[in-house]
């Protein structure tokens, strides 16, 4: 499975460990300080996207003259630099998977509209395409069916997050199971568990956020 990687501007410190190691494999596209931050890794980004607010002259002077091709929006704009750079990495490139980075720290109005974007229309049809990876969380999406999922050597926690309304939840084999339930609203099942190294869900209809998580 082919993958392009993401990084946004968030805190580095909510990176996860194979990121500040510099050892996720892959192409990526930087947005906004997150293309410097990929610069200063030795890593040159397909594609620098953002309005850049968040660079001083010199640091935006940089990205310029590294990246070949930048795509630099107005800070007054409707959609947010991680959407712009989704939107790009969704219609112009040929991946499988879309990993992003960098979205979960910082602040949390930031934070909301990454997680939500996968609710937009332009976006739903891609969103079990899309994870945010940080230090302790990946997360994952699903539109209605059945699945199985692998459990993540190093994580503990699993969560169901419906995002909207969804009909029919089931959780076959976890911790704590739940038989058809509908879910009139968003909601976290927070802190449920893999019994083995693989769990079971399905559902009928909505869209589901899945979170594997550590402490």
């Amino acid at each position: 499975m082919s993958h392009l990687n993401l990084l946004v501007g968030g805190p580095t410190s909510g990176w996860p460990e194979q990121l500040t190691a510099g050892k996720v494999s892959g192409d990526w596209i930087g947005v906004d300080r997150g293309t410097l931050r990929l610069l200063k890794m030795g890593i040159t980004p397909l594609v620098a996207i953002g309005d850049f607010d968040s660079l001083s002259a010199d640091e935006l002077h940089q990205v310029k003259t590294a990246v070949s091709d930048i795509r630099q929006a107005i800070p007054e704009k409707d959609e947010t630099d991680t959407e712009l750079a989704v939107t790009v990495a969704l219609k112009e490139f040929q991946y499988d998977r879309l990993d992003i980075y960098g979205a979960t720290g910082g602040r949390l109005d930031h934070f909301l509209a990454n997680l939500w974007l996968v609710l937009k229309p332009r976006y739903r049809d891609f969103a079990p395409q899309i994870r945010f990876i940080d230090q302790t969380n990946t997360i994952t999406f699903f539109l209605p069916g059945d699945y199985t999922i692998k459990k993540e050597a190093d994580k503990k926690y699993l969560a169901f997050i419906p995002l909207e309304k969804v009909d029919g939840l089931t959780l076959v084999d976890e911790k704590y199971t739940l038989d058809h339930e509908n879910v009139p609203y968003p909601i976290s099942y927070a802190s449920n568990e893999f019994v083995g190294e693989t769990g079971q869900f399905s559902f009928e209809s909505g869209l589901l956020a899945v979170i594997q998580s550590k402490d």
